[in-house]
């Protein structure tokens, strides 16, 4: 090979090494790093992952123990629940309301405290300083989060029809459609709580507030028709109320896409609106903490 046909292939692969192709696989490597870290530190305690399957079972009982008492022994209540809620099966209303609250009870907790674990470990600064965009660190901690969350999801929903007798009536196509459309709602709150923890060092109260509303004002355990007019107006105010609304017509009834497509096309405005605002608070929070050098400080 001549000195000129060697100078060329050089030029070659350093032109490819200095285009954008080059930096996309850099940060999709520092991408999936993320993702396999937290994967491997999620594994690492199997403890996490035994609680995290017996909880759903154990938490909607103590409200299916109260439902049954309230339909008294002939069950005559039932048909009081029904006319509020247009079906019998208040042992399933119940549980698929409460499995929706703890996913995102789940990852309000783990996602949007990510950036605080991190700076407990003593990892934030030098990940911080890696030559990649910081809302990677969140970006690959999510995905690794949607798929944790979505494996529970699937045991849940198994060990409810083991245990509890919940059979899905309708399209489970139907199903992941809504799962699918309450992601980007989740997790624009999961951005919205990093970015908290970034400048208030702390995010449980936060937390421990939104999961109270949505507890309160989104029927997981009982339905809206029984909450006063100004709390029922709240309520369509807060984008959990459809998605638990929709995930239980499309899991409890053949009903079809028709009776949902309402609670969809609300679901994935609000998901577009809260993951923009997660990116923008992000972004001005690491400007802020930037310019008054307080990342590290507790």
């Amino acid at each position: 090979m001549s000195i000129k046909e060697n100078n060329l292939d050089v030029a070659k692969n350093q032109s490819f090494f200095n285009s954008k192709n080059y930096h996309f696989f850099n940060k999709l490597r520092a991408f999936l790093a993320i993702v396999r870290r937290e994967w491997t530190i999620y594994v690492r305690y199997p403890s996490w992952v035994v609680a995290l399957l017996i909880w759903p079972v154990l938490f909607p009982l103590m409200y299916i123990f109260n439902g049954k008492a309230f339909a008294g022994p002939d069950q005559t209540g039932v048909a009081v629940f029904a006319s509020y809620t247009g079906t019998t099966n208040y042992v399933g209303f119940i549980a698929l309301g409460s499995l929706l609250y703890m996913w995102i009870n789940w990852v309000l907790w783990s996602f949007g405290s990510f950036l605080r674990n991190e700076q407990v470990r003593g990892t934030l600064e030098s990940n911080w300083l890696a030559p990649m965009p910081r809302v990677l660190l969140l970006a690959g901690a999510g995905v690794t989060s949607c798929i944790q969350q979505g494996f529970i999801l699937v045991i849940s929903l198994l060990q409810f029809y083991l245990v509890l007798g919940i059979k899905m009536v309708g399209d489970p196509l139907q199903v992941l459609l809504v799962f699918i459309l309450t992601v980007p709602t989740v997790y624009g709150l999961g951005f919205l709580f990093a970015s908290l923890v970034i400048w208030a060092k702390e995010v449980d109260v936060m937390v421990v507030l939104v999961r109270g509303v949505i507890m309160i004002f989104c029927g997981i355990s009982f339905p809206l028709a029984v909450m006063p007019d100004w709390m029922q107006t709240i309520a369509k105010f807060i984008p959990m109320t459809y998605a638990i609304r929709a995930f239980r017509i499309a899991y409890l009834t053949n009903q079809g896409l028709k009776a949902i497509s309402g609670d969809l096309i609300i679901l994935a405005i609000f998901g577009i609106i809260l993951l923009l605002l997660g990116l923008i608070a992000f972004r001005w929070t690491e400007t802020l903490v930037r310019k008054k050098g307080t990342l590290g400080v507790y």
